[in-house]
């Protein structure tokens, strides 16, 4: 007999951040997801947006307390609709591109039941992954998402030519 899923009375709001490796041109930041939904998950830092935070805060916020990163120039750049059936959830995700303060500036992993760590992966690293070439690593949702529209606002910002996408 199937389980039933229990799903929340309403939509929840997410903010992805695309933060740019400032070592790594046309790379941002993510880490594999740990005991929360998408668990073994490639996830961009990010959370959920809290009452009266605008985008722009909840990135900055998300951002500080998952990596200890100080970011700048923070910036929407996609939107995403994130039904998930299996999990009972459904979320709005905002993705927020944003810059690191200082040009040596490299994340630590300061959840780290929430997080395994932070490795920098090019718009290809991410196609691939997406695409099922890298055994054992996949995106998580709102990621997935985002990497199958291929929306011209990241490509630009990754540097991604017309030809890779």
């Amino acid at each position: 007999m199937a389980s039933k899923v229990n799903f929340k009375p309403h939509v929840r709001v997410g903010v992805g951040v695309l933060v740019l490796d400032p070592k790594k041109k046309g790379c941002v930041f993510a880490g594999i997801r740990k005991g929360s939904h998408g668990a073994g998950s490639l996830a961009l830092p990010g959370g959920h947006l809290e009452m009266m935070e605008s985008w722009e805060e909840c990135a900055i916020r998300e951002v500080k307390e998952e990596t200890n990163l100080d970011i700048t120039n923070v910036k929407f750049v996609h939107v995403t609709n994130d039904p998930m059936p299996e999990e009972g959830k459904h979320y709005i995700t905002i993705f927020m591109s944003a810059e690191c303060k200082t040009s040596d500036a490299q994340p630590e992993n300061l959840e780290p039941h929430k997080c395994e760590g932070w490795k920098s992966f090019s718009w290809h690293d991410l196609r691939s992954i997406w695409n099922g070439e890298r055994d054992g690593l996949y995106l998580f949702g709102p990621l997935k998402n985002m990497v199958s529209q291929a929306p011209k606002d990241v490509l630009k910002l990754l540097d991604v030519e017309e030809s890779s996408r």
